[in-house]
C-alpha cells in the first residue's frame, strides 16, 4: 500500500500537467425560454442513436407513448405530447438508420412538424397503432426487438404489463425476439454531446456562485442550516432555474454530525462548525448539476481553520484529484474507486458508505458507470462498466473523523467531470480552499 501510494500523487501530478486548464463559466441571464433541446434531441436520436443500437447489438426499438402515464423516455424521443397510444419504432437495415412513429391522427400533424423523426404514419380512428407497428415489424424480420422491460434501470423500464400483453398478442411469432432495452438506453443516454456538457457546466456553475453566495450571509449563532437553504431556494426562484433532484433534499446544508442524502434542519450554525450544502439546479427543465462545498465557521481569535480541519480538508481535496486522474476512456468505474480508497487508508479516514461518484445530466443520479464497488461490489454491478469520452460525472472526495462526541463528519467535495478522449476535466474550476465564515 504505501509503495502504491507515492505511484498514484506521480500520475495525479502528472495529468494536472497535462490535462487543459479549466475554463469558468460566466453567470448566465435568468432567462431560460429559448429551449436548445428540440434540437439537441433531434441530433442524439439521429448521431448517437444507432451508435448505441449497433453496440447493444439492437437492430429494432420499439416505444410506446401515451398520455398521463407516459414511459420515461418520451422526451427523449418526441413523444411526451402523446394523446392515444403512439408507436415509436427505431431500426437499423441494409440502408441504414430509421425512425418511424406510428401515430394516432389527432396528434400526428404537430409530431410530423417537430421533424425529428424520418416519417410519421397517420393511423386513423379506430385502428390499433400497435397492429400497424407489428404488422410493419413482420414484413422486416428482425433479429431483435429491444422494449423497454428492465430490472435494473427505470429509464428502461417504462412499458407497462398490460402493454406487453397487448404487445404479445399483436406479434404472434415475433413476440420471442423481444429483449430488455437496458444495454441500449445505458449506451445512449451515459454519452452526451458537447452542447449538453456547455450547458450542465453552466449548471454547475450556478450551483457553487450560489453556494458561496449563501455561506456570506451566515450569521453564526443565529443562521440555521433551513434558513441557508431557504436562501438557495429564494436564489433558484430568482434565477428561474428549478431543483436538480427532489426539493425536500435540495439543497441539504448541514453544520452538524453526517446526515446522509437528507433535508436541512433548524439546528443554529455555531463557531467551529464544518458545514456541507449539497446542491444541484436544473436547467432548461433537462440537465442538472450537483456540486458540493464546504465551510469552516471560525471561532473567536480564529483567522484560518485549525490546523487538524486543514489537514481533513487537504486529504479531502486530494481525494478528488486522484479520482480525476483516475477517469479516463477504458477505465472502470470500480478503479476510479479504488484510486481514492487507497489514498484514504493512507490518510486515516474513517470508513464512507459512498461511492466515490457517479453520472449525472438529466437526472441527478444519471444512467452510465457508477464510480464505485470498491469496497461492495455485488451491489454496484454499473461499476464495472468502463467510462467513455462524453460520459460526465459527480463526484466525491472524501476524508472522514470522528468528532469529540464520537459522531462522524465527512467532508466530500463534490465536483463535475466530463470525460475526454485522454482523461477527464472539471467542468468548473474545483473548490480549492475551505470557505471561512466569519
Amino acid at each position: 500500500m504505501k509503495r502504491i501510494l507515492p505511484i498514484l500523487l506521480l500520475l495525479f501530478a502528472f495529468s494536472l500537467s497535462c490535462s487543459p486548464p479549466v475554463q469558468e463559466t460566466p453567470k448566465p441571464a435568468a432567462d431560460w425560454s429559448d429551449n436548445p433541446w428540440p434540437e439537441i434531441r433531434k441530433e442524439r436520436i439521429n448521431r448517437l442513436l444507432p451508435e448505441a443500437m449497433r453496440a447493444a447489438r439492437v437492430d429494432c426499438w420499439l416505444v410506446i407513448c401515451r398520455e398521463n402515464h407516459n414511459d420515461p423516455i418520451a422526451s427523449h424521443i418526441g413523444g411526451e405530447n402523446a394523446g392515444g397510444t403512439a408507436v415509436f419504432l427505431f431500426y437499423l437495415d441494409e440502408e441504414g438508420f430509421h425512425s418511424l412513429v406510428f401515430s394516432p391522427d389527432g396528434e400526428a400533424t404537430a409530431l410530423d412538424e417537430l421533424d425529428i423523426h424520418e416519417e410519421v404514419r397517420r393511423v386513423e380512428r379506430g385502428v390499433s397503432t400497435l397492429e400497424e407497428a407489428a404488422a410493419f415489424i413482420r414484413g422486416k424480420n428482425f433479429e431483435s426487438i429491444a422494449v423497454n422491460s428492465s430490472e435494473s434501470n427505470a429509464l428502461a423500464d417504462g412499458l407497462s404489463y398490460s402493454q406487453r400483453l397487448q404487445l404479445e398478442e399483436v406479434l404472434g411469432d415475433e413476440a420471442r425476439k423481444l429483449i430488455s432495452s437496458t444495454d441500449l438506453v445505458y449506451e445512449w443516454l451515459s454519452i452526451k454531446l458537447p452542447a449538453e456538457v456547455e450547458i450542465m457546466r453552466q449548471a454547475a456553475q450556478l450551483a457553487s456562485d450560489f453556494q458561496y453566495e449563501a455561506y456570506a450571509m451566515i450569521e453564526p449563532g443565529k443562521t440555521t442550516d433551513a434558513e441557508v437553504a431557504k436562501f438557495l431556494k429564494a436564489k433558484m426562484a430568482e434565477y428561474g432555474v428549478k431543483d436538480a433532484w427532489h426539493p425536500d433534499q435540495n439543497p441539504n446544508v448541514n453544520s452538524g454530525p453526517d446526515r446522509g442524502h437528507s433535508h436541512a434542519t433548524d439546528k443554529v450554525i455555531m463557531p467551529g462548525d464544518v458545514i456541507q450544502i449539497d446542491f444541484g439546479v436544473k436547467l432548461y427543465d433537462i440537465w442538472v448539476s450537483d456540486i458540493q462545498r464546504f465551510a469552516y465557521v471560525l471561532k473567536e481569535g480564529e483567522n484560518e481553520a485549525p490546523a487538524d480541519i486543514q489537514q481533513h480538508w487537504q486529504h479531502g481535496k486530494a481525494g478528488s484529484r486522484v479520482a480525476l486522474a483516475a477517469m479516463k476512456p477504458g477505465v472502470k468505474g470500480v478503479e476510479v474507486d479504488r484510486a481514492q480508497r487507497v489514498l484514504m487508508e493512507a490518510a486515516g479516514s474513517e470508513y464512507v458508505m459512498w461511492s466515490t461518484g457517479h453520472p449525472v445530466g438529466y437526472v441527478a443520479h444519471d444512467v452510465g458507470p457508477n464510480l464505485g464497488g470498491a469496497q461492495s461490489p455485488s451491489i454496484r454491478p454499473a461499476a464495472q462498466k468502463e467510462l467513455k469520452k462524453g460520459m460526465v460525472f459527480a463526484f466525491d472526495g472524501f476524508h472522514a473523523w470522528k468528532r469529540a462526541d464520537g459522531t462522524t463528519k465527512t467532508i466530500s467535495v463534490e465536483e463535475m467531470a466530463v470525460v475526454t478522449e485522454n482523461g477527464a476535466e472539471y467542468l468548473i474550476q474545483p473548490q480549492e480552499e475551505l470557505i471561512l465564515v466569519k
